[in-house]
């Protein structure tokens, strides 16, 4: 029996990168999965990827910045599979590159409202959907900045530093109701986020940055969040786990 055996799950910002990684994988586990995104082309490849190898899988539209657009994205999960075991909240955004003291108001509340409030939002609808159905899994997507600062990028490491603390916070809250409720904290992974606007020094600035000599695979990811999301990781919740090639070793 596969690890995620008629297991739902919904992953949001999964038509490239780290989101598209987990949802072939959870498909390839035996999960149906909810493939969410503001992309619709992309989450449609993402979805008729994973039905070409057999899996179960469907696209909806979310913007998850938003309160409202959450609660339909569960509902709509519901309504179409029965019921939610588990939720990635993987959707996020970079933000402009600035000093604190000079950064953009509105490039602040967009970070904030997608890699921070969306993910409280998120935990808002997915956690009773999970608890009607007797349990399940979440895993929120935090990062490297998420333990430790970065020039130039208050907004993210500030949502990320607050992914981290507001898992742990829920997770303590529906530890003894089978709700676990864990953050991975990737360091860099060559994903389209990340490449799209760097130079090839700034990616050699990167890759110094991590003792394996390397920037991390989407696929290092998504296998993470597989164990994760799976009845293997049962005792674990409440957690941070980094995968990030030594980089918060040093």
């Amino acid at each position: 029996m596969k690890s995620l055996e008629n297991k739902v799950a919904i992953v949001t910002g999964a038509s490239s990168g780290i989101g598209e990684a987990i949802a072939i994988t959870f498909a390839a586990a035996g999960a149906k999965v909810v493939v969410s995104d503001i992309n619709e082309e992309g989450g449609n490849k993402v979805v008729e990827a994973i039905k070409s190898k057999g899996g179960d899988a469907f696209f909806i539209r979310a913007d998850t910045s938003g309160a409202e657009e959450n609660e339909k994205l569960v509902a709509e999960t519901i309504k179409h599979y029965g019921s939610l075991s588990i939720a990635v909240n993987n959707a996020g955004v970079g933000g402009p590159a600035a000093l604190t003291g000079e950064y953009p108001i509105d490039a602040w509340d967009k970070v904030i409202a997608v890699n921070l409030s969306g993910v409280f939002y998120g935990l808002r609808y997915q956690v009773p959907a999970i608890l009607a159905n007797g349990g399940g899994s979440i895993i929120n997507m935090a990062s490297v900045l998420g333990q430790v600062g970065t020039k130039f990028s208050p907004a993210y490491v500030a949502a990320k530093h607050g992914v981290v603390g507001l898992t742990k916070a829920a997770a303590l809250e529906y530890a003894d109701q089978k709700v676990r409720i864990n953050s991975v904290g990737p360091g860099y992974i060559k994903t389209p986020l990340l490449t799209q606007h760097l130079s090839q020094e700034q990616m050699d600035d990167l890759v110094s940055k991590h003792p394996a000599g390397r920037l991390g695979e989407s696929q290092e990811i998504a296998e993470l969040v597989l164990w994760l999301a799976s009845d293997k990781a049962s005792f674990v919740t409440g957690t941070y786990y980094a995968a990030d090639g030594g980089f918060l070793a040093q």
